[in-house]
């Protein structure tokens, strides 16, 4: 069956479906010259042989973040030097893959090692449930890869054009009120495709979502592709569809297909909606090439019917919405009960900052109660499951002494930050520092707060710390001074949520707020908030009808 209902387009997109593969742009070209699942074997057999001036630029700025490898920042360089030529480094970020953050506790040692020896004690952990390292050399990653694989673990699309790790529910398996678990599905995705030339090129990074809770706790409504638990009247547990969310400089929210899918048959509508976008994506111009941009093009009902007569063959069930309580939790923290009669205990970090120590006293203290199973969430929060309930407050009180903190306070509870200046190229502003930092002083100003109040902050407009969706989101920027100076600043947005009334933030006139002066700023928010609030109401909701003059 034809479609007919697809957008007339006026010009080339690149979309591979229009019948031309000819790059329009270098990125394209790059990968279609060379698969970059082959720079694997140049660094083991080259690269690590004769040291990073053997790299070509090719491969060090492309296919070398298909095996979770980016440059680093140089040390030093202030924000000023963002988008110059020479402010990558010779060492690297790497980024270990964990689909679902499933880790044990022999995998948690392992890293912890690798970190030691070979990343001067670096450790983060990060919202797409994976662990980044820094300051990695060339010479030593093929070392790297051998004592992570003897523990089943890989850096392989971590990074680049093609499905990179997959978020997960976090307590899959183990959730008393759990609607389904969908790790058979994501299991399957991970053997069938990861590391698969099939998908090894997108047209951009491609970003998958599955959870059954009935939290919805894996941010679906800003993922390329999500699988949310549901219950259909009849056939019963299943999963509603969402496709074409994503952040950034443009922020779009997921949009719903309305079918019901059933476990067994995720990996197949996976595998059709990911090859709708490696063959029609825009590929054309990167800032237009994810998902998003071709679902808002055809709509969701257009592509529902692209996925089902083309790449499919075969009609899908209409489905019932998911639907989440209001004021659900979604980061898991804290003490609770798991369906086995164990519980397991949900910490925060602050910004994912861990390090090698703190990995290494997590793996003791998880054996230590009996446990061998720690799990990274969506929201850089860490799970140890499994534990025995007359073991979690010793657990708990231990876990506090690494920084890990199970009852938090709504300041270190709700904070995200990217990886920011230290070490990302893109930064302009230092976000993990700063995150220490104001919340430590929220704590003291505000230290009894009883509401959720999320503080995202982001070191660039790329918002991978979900800048457009948090209560408070923090755009980092330079401010040029009038003695021609320049000093750190966030453009502020405001009111941004998930979960069950999901809507991007308000963005005020003019409202940017110096780096010094963010404690004051939130502060006064806060409290601007607690005097104006209604019974009942959250910062976000008070957020978007407030006037301009009270969010300042």
């Amino acid at each position: 069956m034809t479609v007919t209902t697809r957008p007339t387009r006026t010009k080339a997109t690149g979309a591979w479906a229009d019948g031309d593969r000819t790059p329009l742009n270098h990125n394209e070209a790059f990968k279609q010259e060379d698969d970059a699942l082959n720079v694997r074997q140049r660094i083991i057999d080259i690269y690590a042989q004769q040291g990073f001036d053997s790299i070509p630029h090719d491969d060090l700025t492309g296919r070398f973040r298909w095996m979770g490898l980016y440059t680093q920042r140089k040390p030093g360089l202030d924000g000023t030097h963002t988008g110059e030529d020479d402010v990558g480094d010779s060492r690297f970020m790497m980024r270990i893959r964990t689909d679902g953050g499933k880790l044990s506790t022999e995998q948690v040692r392992v890293v912890a090692r690798i970190s030691r020896d070979f990343a001067l004690g670096s450790a983060d952990v990060t919202n797409r449930q994976n662990v980044q390292l820094h300051n990695v050399q060339i010479e030593d990653v093929p070392t790297i890869w051998e004592r992570l694989e003897t523990v089943g673990m890989i850096t392989t699309e971590a990074c680049g054009d093609c499905p990179r790790g997959m978020l997960v529910s976090p307590v899959a398996g183990i959730e008393k009120d759990e609607i389904i678990d969908g790790t058979p599905a994501v299991a399957e995705i991970r053997r069938r495709w990861i590391g698969h030339p099939d998908f090894s090129n997108l047209p951009r990074k491609y970003k998958t979502a599955i959870s059954g809770s009935p939290r919805h706790d894996v941010a679906h409504e800003i993922n390329d592709i999500s699988f949310v638990g549901v219950v259909h009247p009849e056939l019963g547990p299943g999963f509603d569809v969402w496709v074409g969310g994503g952040l950034s400089v443009k922020p779009i929210l997921a949009e719903r297909l309305g079918v019901w899918v059933p476990l067994e048959d995720v990996p197949r509508v996976w595998h059709g909606v990911t090859s709708i976008f490696r063959d029609h994506g825009f590929r054309r111009l990167r800032n237009k090439a994810r998902l998003k941009f071709l679902v808002q093009s055809w709509g969701p009902s257009t592509f529902r019917e692209v996925l089902e007569t083309e790449y499919l063959g075969h009609r899908l069930q209409d489905g019932p919405a998911a639907s989440v309580p209001a004021g659900t939790r979604r980061d898991h923290v804290g003490v609770h009960e798991q369906k086995d009669g164990n519980v397991w205990v949900g910490t925060t970090t602050i910004g994912g900052r861990i390090g090698a120590d703190g990995l290494e006293a997590l793996a003791d203290l998880a054996e230590g109660v009996g446990s061998e199973r720690v799990r990274l969430t969506p929201h850089q929060k860490i799970l140890v499951l499994d534990v025995p309930p007359d073991r979690a407050e010793r657990l708990v009180a231990d876990l506090k002494e690494i920084g890990l903190e199970a009852l938090p306070s709504e300041w270190r509870r709700n904070v995200l930050a990217c990886t920011g200046l230290e070490y990302c190229k893109l930064a302009l502003t230092d976000t993990k520092n700063r995150a220490r930092w104001t919340v430590e002083e929220l704590e003291k100003r505000l230290p009894h707060i009883d509401i959720p109040f999320s503080i995202h902050i982001n070191g660039c407009p790329n918002a991978c710390a979900r800048s457009q969706v948090g209560d408070v989101g923090l755009k980092g920027m330079l401010e040029k001074l009038a003695d021609g100076s320049f000093r750190e600043v966030f453009q502020v947005i405001l009111g941004g949520s998930l979960a069950e009334d999901s809507e991007l933030g308000r963005k005020t006139r003019a409202l940017k707020v110096a780096a010094d002066d963010l404690p004051d700023y939130i502060e006064r928010l806060a409290r601007t908030y607690l005097d104006q609030r209604e019974p009942g109401e959250s910062f976000h909701t008070w957020a978007r009808r407030a006037d301009e003059d009270d969010l300042r």
